[in-house]
């Protein structure tokens, strides 16, 4: 491969043809791509460049790991950059519980009270949304969260309309379900 690919079709391009068995070519999208989710997640996470590159390996792996539920029929760009975000989602939610055990005991800072309540119900609502499995969080995610469309969530996750609305059903009701079981 003499020149690099520069835009979305001669990735789609490369990509296709590394699942039909062209080693060299898969290995030249991988290479691409990683230059492009990069940035991706340098914009991300602009206090924490030293997880960049884990994160990156994660998305690399999970991509690696799920190409075989990609359709031809779908965007490559919103496969790839769903299973990209569910990554950067879950650092999110694994420093959200961390960063939870530095908050200040009485709810304070040095400048008097800090009102918290948005950043616990953020990481409340990550932790719930963390005991749903995939199928069920991840439209939850998009379509109520993101504010996607079902028909948009659908295109990102691989999923159908259905499988999307049903997901999101499902998973309120058992959201649902246990928040019930702690009041």
């Amino acid at each position: 491969m003499a020149r690099a690919a520069t835009n979305t079709e001669e990735l789609r391009d490369c990509f296709l043809r590394g699942l039909a068995g062209d080693a060299a070519a898969y290995r030249h999208f991988l290479d691409e791509l990683s230059g492009h989710l990069r940035g991706f997640l340098r914009a991300r996470l602009a206090r924490s460049p030293a997880d960049v590159e884990d994160i990156l390996q994660e998305a690399l792996l999970a991509l690696h790991n799920a190409r075989h539920t990609y359709r031809e029929d779908q965007s490559l760009t919103a496969w790839v950059y769903a299973i990209t975000r569910y990554k950067l989602m879950d650092y999110y939610r694994s420093h959200a519980r961390r960063e939870s055990l530095h908050d200040p005991a009485d709810g304070t800072d040095l400048f008097g009270v800090v009102d918290l309540e948005p950043d616990h119900a953020r990481r409340d609502l990550g932790q719930l949304l963390s005991t749903l499995p995939d199928r069920h969080r991840l439209p939850i995610e998009l379509v109520k969260i993101q504010g996607l469309s079902v028909t948009e969530a659908a295109a990102q996750t691989g999923l159908s309309e259905s499988a999307v609305k049903v997901g999101i059903h499902r998973g309120l009701k058992a959201l649902a379900s246990r928040i019930r079981g702690y009041l």
